[in-house]
């Protein structure tokens, strides 16, 4: 790809664990370069932001403001990318600056409300600008959503467990939430009741969807981002489990992202709607 043609990307949230890897992602893929770094912390605000992420100097400095590193973006000769791992706070606000800005949005935030996805859904789709929030941008996680999508037209009874690091901010993660949605396309009640339940302690049974999809959430240090979602019949168990190890293993899915929003003008939610 000529270089008239590459991929203009902005990274917000680029000194974030999740961050680095992409800053890192970018500068190593063909037809993309990033054009600017934005960040909250303090301290690294000025800073190379490929040394910041250890892959070497990009001449990008981190700065606070996304509006303006937004602007950066709308000058060059291609429509510019946003990828987006912040907090669940501000994603909103900035992936509607963004599509006002004419950047398209890939965002890996989660927290989002449904309500919030439609509206930018909305606002997306009146600006004719592409948009792909991913719960989950790992392949893996894909694949176990649809293997549980084909399991629940056998099983009734199933609940998820999501286990995380103790610096996430939002639970259950929204991976979980849209495995839940993804059963709820299959059959709209789960986990017929035999007996009245009582929790001795609220929440010990954990989350509920209105499929009567149960959820729980752990958060540990240690963890990283894994998932189980356990089907039930009388006498068998049916375990799908997806582990990470490494951050890494999201790039492949927000390259990805980066490439085929260029190719959209609406929002896509799912990794799985653009594979």
């Amino acid at each position: 790809m000529s270089a008239e043609a590459s991929i203009p990307v902005v990274i917000n949230g680029a000194a974030g664990k999740m961050g680095r890897e992409v800053v890192k992602a970018v500068a190593a893929a063909e037809g993309m370069h990033l054009v600017g770094a934005v960040d909250r912390s303090p301290e690294l605000i000025g800073q190379d932001v490929g040394v910041v992420a250890g892959c070497g100097e990009l001449e990008i400095p981190i700065l606070s403001d996304l509006q303006s590193v937004l602007v950066l973006a709308t000058q060059e000769p291609v429509q510019g990318v946003m990828v987006d791992f912040t907090h669940p706070k501000g994603v909103y606000e900035n992936v509607r600056s963004a599509i006002a800005y004419g950047v398209r949005p890939v965002v890996g935030t989660t927290g989002l409300t449904p309500e919030q996805i439609s509206d930018l859904a909305a606002f997306a789709e009146k600006a004719s600008t592409g948009a792909i929030i991913a719960p989950n941008f790992s392949i893996g996680v894909i694949l176990l959503q649809q293997a549980a999508m084909q399991a629940a037209k056998y099983f009734d009874h199933v609940e998820i467990i999501e286990l995380h690091h103790n610096q996430k901010a939002d639970a259950p993660s929204g991976t979980a939430i849209k495995t839940a949605e993804m059963l709820a396309e299959i059959k709209n009640q789960y986990n017929p009741a035999q007996v009245k339940e009582t929790e001795q302690l609220p929440g010990a049974r954990g989350s509920c969807t209105a499929e009567n999809i149960r959820m729980h959430s752990v958060r540990l240090p240690g963890l990283l981002a894994h998932q189980e979602v356990l089907f039930g019949s009388p006498g068998q168990i049916y375990t799908l489990r997806h582990d990470t190890s490494d951050r890494a293993s999201f790039m492949p899915g927000v390259v990805l992202a980066i490439r085929k929003v260029t190719e959209l003008k609406t929002l896509v939610y799912g990794l799985e709607n653009i594979l």
